[in-house]
């Protein structure tokens, strides 16, 4: 028993010296994410009846976060106007009746008008989220690359899933043009 014990404990010895000798590892250096950019622009994805707002992150040529609105006015008994649409900014308004008011903050009113004149069957929050969705994970080049090669009529059934949106292809070139404004 007693020699088993001194096997042991000399394998112990050596093993642990050995490891005492032996050079440490290089210190690896810790690879330090590339800072998240932010960048906005306004935009006619929608032709001239409204404003998109698009909002991008970008980490590198990657899109990592988006933010996307369309503002346009609406009857002011049945939208809700931005901030201080009521107030002093109404004085300014051609039309007092109508109130500039955020399309998804009006999803409920905004989809009901697209279903009467247009037929959709997708309310138009459903529409941004895809849009949304579909940019984010993706290079500003591959964004660009997918406009460039799909047709604009194309767009929301080829290309980005869920979006019935007929301006699609507006929307995502807002956000590739928000993502370059990145600083």
């Amino acid at each position: 028993m007693k020699k088993i014990l001194g096997v042991v404990l000399s394998l112990g010895l050596i093993v642990g010296l050995a490891g005492c000798s032996s050079q440490a590892p290089a210190a690896t250096a810790a690879s330090t994410p590339e800072p998240i950019k932010m960048g906005r622009v306004d935009a006619a994805a929608h032709g001239t009846n409204a404003v998109a707002i698009a909002v991008v992150a970008v980490q590198g040529d990657k899109i990592v976060g988006v933010s996307l609105d369309e503002y346009q006015f609406m009857p002011a008994d049945q939208a809700k106007g931005l901030a201080n649409t009521e107030g002093l900014a109404a004085k300014n308004y051609k039309d007092p009746a109508q109130v500039l008011a955020s399309k998804i903050d009006n999803n409920e009113y905004y989809s009901k008008n697209m279903k009467e004149k247009a037929g959709s069957t997708v309310a138009y929050v459903d529409n941004f989220n895809a849009i949304v969705e579909f940019c984010e994970g993706k290079t500003i080049s591959e964004l660009e690359g997918i406009l460039s090669s799909t047709p604009a009529e194309k767009m929301p059934v080829d290309t980005v899933s869920g979006s019935t949106l007929a301006d699609t292809a507006g929307y995502i070139k807002a956000v590739v043009d928000a993502a370059k404004a990145a600083k």
